[in-house]
């Protein structure tokens, strides 16, 4: 049997080393380690939807395992005679091996055990659920990997598994298949990595409160560098659910003109002085359809490529206009008739310029002119998803050394339209709230309860959508009533009930009771009905508390 095998050998471990004497300083290496992984697996991400270089990819993988699990050696498997990688495969689940429990799983593996390497971690490699390989890492003495190991490797090989699967199909596919098997693979990772972001995120949070990282500079420091790159994993995920459509988008009334001059004062005072800002709201502009939050940070994101085209100075020009149609050069073609007419949202500049080749790739993901960590090249492709998703469309007019103007084309708002995130809420969350909390991932679970009693709320959590049922119908049988005043449940609960399912069920025993729903960022979002409100993952303790206040506002 054919054996093809990429290794990566770390003869250099990284080590972290935190004051032993802080109490916590367990909690914190864990935290920063979770950091560690959410940052290695954008990475990979990125990396996967940028090359279609299977061989590259195949060299990558192993390098990022290696540096993120601090191990010696690390290897990807394809069709192994290898007896660890062969037991993995075969039985298609993970395998940690110790050098205290060797047995005979490494009894033909000499090379490993001269060379030192006793402990080992292997996952299998999917390909359309068939097992074609092994990821594994190796390690010096006894090494224990932990579940956040295990799960981290997992992670990485699905990843592994999806990036080869597009490789093999991306010659065979249009430009516009290619955009959207990204969103595919987008959408096949964003619950379980906001699920690890939520995880990481939410213990730093805790950690922040604790007087012992309060009081120390140093670890308030390492607390934020570690919050910071959760964001950024956030922040990414976020982008690339943007651009593959698959965002939630809350539309709301928007009036242009109100949106559009605070932004322009505050890129005032922040730019380069050299950088002139104007602003033209023609008069009777009417107010358009949009998620005011994506609209806002989608604007920052086109004024910002705006100020790196201008490096000596220039001019930045915003104005907005009502317009009865969108022009051909925008795609007009694809949006849904029934619209009385669009506004009009110009940014201009008067900096670089595009050629045309770089036009032609203008909205590709991850494409960028920039200097390698000036951008992630994600702008314009998830400026051009939101607002594809809103039923508008783009325009890009580019001239090399004159400019460049983006024109965003919104529906105008209509007043017989839903606004479904135009719901006035509560400010607070009422003392003593009783939380039925159902959730399938032990850790997110937790930190979800760290936030409730940081709340002052009680909470009795669930695994599964069949164990909170169970739960209901014995107390109900038992007291004649549901003592909760309030269902906190993930939509995704695993291969069991789903959350909306459970919701419907609690309802029809209790129907004023509140429901607030929790997402991961994948296209089970798509159930969630107006009623109920959505909280999305990763999320922080105020936003929790924002997100009961108002599902308690609605139920009212």
């Amino acid at each position: 049997m054919e054996s093809n095998n990429f290794r990566i050998d770390n003869d250099q471990p990284t080590v972290f080393a935190i004051d032993d004497t802080l109490a916590h300083g367990r909690r914190l290496q864990q935290a920063l380690q979770q950091a560690r992984f959410g940052e290695c697996l954008a990475e990979v991400a990125r990396l996967a939807v940028d090359r279609r270089d299977a061989p590259r990819l195949l060299q990558e993988v192993p390098r990022t395992a290696a540096k993120a699990l601090d191990v010696e050696h690390a290897e990807v498997d394809l069709l192994s005679t290898d007896r660890l990688s062969f037991r993995v495969a075969a039985e298609g689940q993970p395998s940690v091996v110790t050098a205290s429990r060797r047995g005979p799983v490494f009894a033909d593996v000499h090379v490993y055990g001269d060379a030192g390497l006793t402990s080992a971690l292997a996952v299998p490699l999917f390909d359309c659920g068939r097992a074609i390989g092994v990821l594994a890492v190796r390690a010096r003495g006894d090494r224990h990997f932990g579940v956040e190991e295990v799960r981290f490797l997992e992670t990485l090989s699905s990843l592994l598994a999806a990036s080869l699967q597009r490789v093999r199909t991306d010659e065979a596919l249009s430009h516009s298949q290619g955009l959207k098997s990204v969103g595919q693979l987008t959408g096949g990772i964003a619950h379980d990595f906001n699920n690890l972001l939520t995880v990481i995120s939410g213990n730093l949070q805790v950690l922040e409160d604790l007087p012992a990282i309060a009081n120390d500079p140093q670890m308030r420091q390492m607390v934020g560098a570690a919050s910071r790159a959760a964001k950024r994993g956030a922040e990414l995920t976020g982008k690339l659910l943007a651009f593959s459509r698959r965002l939630v988008l809350r539309p709301v009334r928007v009036d242009v003109g109100a949106l559009l001059r605070p932004l322009a004062d505050i890129l005032g005072r922040t730019l380069d002085e050299r950088i002139r800002i104007t602003l033209e709201v023609a008069l009777g502009c009417p107010p358009c359809l949009v998620d005011p939050g994506q609209l806002e940070s989608a604007l920052l994101n086109i004024a910002i490529n705006a100020r790196d085209a201008m490096p000596e100075g220039g001019t930045l020009s915003f104005s907005a206009r009502a317009v009865n149609d969108v022009p051909p050069e925008a795609g007009a073609e694809r949006l849904a008739a029934g619209h009385l007419g669009y506004v009009a949202i110009a940014i201009g500049d008067t900096g670089a310029g595009m050629t045309d080749a770089v036009k032609q790739r203008a909205f590709e993901p991850f494409f960028t002119t920039k200097e390698i960590g000036r951008g992630t090249g994600l702008g314009l492709s998830t400026l051009f998803g939101f607002v594809d998703q809103s039923q508008g469309a783009v325009a890009l007019d580019s001239t090399l050394g004159v400019g460049t103007t983006i024109t965003l084309y919104l529906p105008q708002y209509v007043a017989a339209e839903v606004e479904s995130g135009d719901v006035a809420a509560q400010t607070s969350v009422p003392r003593g709230l009783t939380v039925l909390l159902v959730e399938d991932d032990a850790d997110v679970r937790a930190v979800a309860q760290s936030f409730l009693a940081a709340e002052g709320c009680g909470a009795t959590a669930c695994a599964s959508g069949e164990e909170a049922i169970a739960l209901l119908a014995l107390i109900v049988a038992r007291e004649g009533r549901v003592p909760f005043d309030l269902l906190l449940t993930d939509i995704g609960l695993g291969t069991g009930m789903r959350g909306t399912e459970l919701a419907r069920e609690v309802q029809r025993l209790s129907s004023a009771m509140p429901v607030l729903l929790v997402s991961g960022f994948s296209d089970e979002q798509l159930e969630a009905p107006v009623a109920w409100p959505l909280l999305h993952k990763p999320y922080s303790r105020a936003e929790l508390g924002q997100a009961i206040a108002q599902a308690l506002h609605l139920s009212a």
